[in-house]
């Protein structure tokens, strides 16, 4: 399996992380993509990604943190993404929950940094919170290949609209959850061709772990959950959304 996305660089991971990682390959993950939030982890992803083989990374600023966006940090990203490692531009987009406030500022960074995206032909890994609408337009004008929106928090009705745009799904531990009734609708509904793998670790831990630190360990949790809900092997979903990963992030 790959995780694609998943912020292991986090304090929470750093004590015996060689022993963190070879339990992640002992619960079949093979890859791990690691997503940026804001400048000062840019630098701490690609030291991790050049020491470990199994490592990737995405350079991007998170839209809470849109503050840190400027001439420097936007040049930043662009360069720090030509880095072999470095596989698409992330986790950027739209977050209304806690930015209603800052919806234009957002709306600036996004596009900035999709601009970044299209001219260096990366994927994008979309944070959207409670902006479905506005996302979606913006990406809309880009035309980008390839989209992948993050912990998806549609409606059934979102995820097929942005299946028909030839978007990507990243379905991470919240489907395991009994209150996740759109998400459990929106999985049974969007073709597994479309769906990635993710923990968003060390946040929303899978159940039984709901509430405690999140681990790509815990890939095989979503992965049930998915087979389960679409009514087809857990094997089919660990293949085929490996070769879904591979094939968007070009690995």
């Amino acid at each position: 399996m790959i995780d694609t996305h998943s912020h292991i660089n986090f304090d929470e991971y750093k004590e015996n992380f060689d022993d963190f990682l070879r339990d992640i390959k002992n619960n079949d993950v093979e890859k791990v993509i690691i997503p940026g939030v804001e400048p000062s982890t840019f630098s701490e992803i690609i030291q991790y990604t050049e020491k470990y083989d199994m490592l990737y990374g995405a350079i991007g600023i998170h839209p809470s943190e849109f503050q840190t966006f400027n001439e420097e940090s936007e040049k930043n990203i662009y360069e720090l993404a030509k880095n072999k490692k470095i596989i698409a531009i992330g986790e950027i987009g739209l977050d209304y929950h806690y930015g209603a406030d800052t919806k234009e500022q957002q709306k600036n960074i996004f596009s900035k940094q999709l601009e970044i995206a299209r001219e260096l032909n990366l994927p994008v890994i979309i944070h959207d919170r409670e902006a479905h609408d506005d996302t979606f337009n913006i990406l809309k004008n880009f035309k980008l290949k390839n989209v992948i929106f993050h912990c998806f928090s549609g409606s059934p009705e979102f995820a097929e609209k942005c299946i028909n745009a030839g978007y990507y799904i990243g379905i991470g531990g919240v489907v395991t959850f009994k209150n996740a009734i759109d998400l459990k609708e929106s999985t049974k509904i969007i073709p597994i061709e479309k769906i990635l793998l993710e923990t968003d670790a060390p946040y929303l831990a899978p159940v039984p772990f709901r509430g405690k630190i999140n681990t790509p360990a815990y890939l095989k949790y979503i992965a049930q959950e998915i087979a389960d809900l679409k009514g087809i092997d857990v094997e089919e979903v660990k293949y085929q959304t490996a070769v879904n990963s591979k094939r968007v992030f070009n690995f």
